[in-house]
């Protein structure tokens, strides 16, 4: 069994797996990254995914366009996104709250327009997106065939990740935004317009989010069915903690949580002698494993999850 874990046939197949299964947690997790910066906290990231995963489908099926099923997708994430910064920025609710809400809100929703879409039939699909191999670069021994041999969603994540790094920590409006997520009544003090950058930071984990669900459907599976997103929602989440809310370091650990995913698929391929329930929580259980090792390290906004009321004390 080692034999086999350890060549670089079985290497290169489980880091372009660990990569393939780590770009919608990349997606999702930087949405969220941007918006948990700007100080509100979206746990309905899962029912953005499902919004950006049925609309992308629908679009795709429709229009017979992948082009229109991504940008269907990235509309669906948009508004169910939009409801959650309506209810925590304009009605000031609770956060947490509403993103559970709109998990379970969406978990329904999205099943009863599928029905619907669908007309009863079992089963339809659509082509998906085919991979573009970079030349030189995905020639490389191991990693090139996991980074360079990809989709084109893939390589937009790799760029927005380098923007959003640049954004931070070299512009101003970077550093706005950061504020806002700080100490956003020193910010409005200082003329930064709390609630418009947070309603842009709400575009943008709608956008982002429901670019996560789209990949899914568009790049990876082809259908939808119903809650599939399966908890990659949360695990984004815990890959923006664990990553300190920096687009690099959530970048990071959606690879590890990509790679857990990754893992459990091939050990049961190699047909491992454990129950394949044990193999599948293995995503989860590193998971919790690294969030108990970021104890103590969080880069944490002070204002996330408070809501801002200008004019209050």
């Amino acid at each position: 069994m080692l034999e086999q874990i350890f060549t670089i046939s079985f290497l290169t197949a489980f880091l372009t797996a660990a990569v393939r299964m780590a770009v919608p947690l990349i997606y999702a997790g930087l949405g969220e990254t941007f918006l948990e910066r700007t100080g509100i906290l979206n746990i309905g990231m899962e029912g953005v995914m499902l919004g950006g995963a049925l609309f992308s489908f629908a679009g795709a099926l429709l229009s017979g366009s992948l082009a229109v099923g991504l940008v269907c997708g990235m509309l669906g994430g948009l508004a169910v996104s939009a409801i959650h910064g309506f209810l925590c920025i304009n009605l000031s609710q609770n956060q947490s709250v509403s993103g559970i809400a709109l998990n379970i809100f969406m978990l329904g929703l999205t099943s009863f327009l599928y029905k619907i879409l669908t007309a009863g039939q079992s089963y339809q699909d659509i082509e998906t997106i085919p991979t573009m191999a970079i030349p030189v670069l995905s020639s490389i021994p191991l990693v090139g065939n996991a980074f360079f041999n990809q989709d084109i969603l893939t390589y937009l994540v790799y760029l927005l990740v380098i923007l959003a790094v640049f954004f931070y920590r070299k512009t101003g409006a970077g550093l706005a935004f950061t504020a806002v997520g700080e100490h956003p009544r020193a910010a409005d003090a200082a003329g930064i317009p709390v609630y418009k950058y947070q309603w842009i930071a709400i575009a943008v984990n709608g956008v982002l989010g429901g670019m996560g669900g789209a990949c899914l459907v568009l790049v990876q599976l082809g259908k939808f069915t119903e809650n599939m997103i399966s908890g990659r929602g949360y695990i984004a989440l815990a890959a923006v903690i664990l990553g300190r809310y920096t687009p690099l370091g959530m970048f990071g650990a959606a690879l590890i949580f990509g790679g857990a995913n990754a893992l459990q698929i091939r050990l049961q391929t190699l047909g491992v002698p454990l129950p394949t329930q044990a193999l599948a929580m293995l995503p989860y259980v590193i998971t919790l494993i690294a969030l108990l090792g970021s104890v103590g390290k969080s880069g944490e906004p002070e204002a996330l999850g408070t809501p801002y009321v200008r004019g209050s004390r």
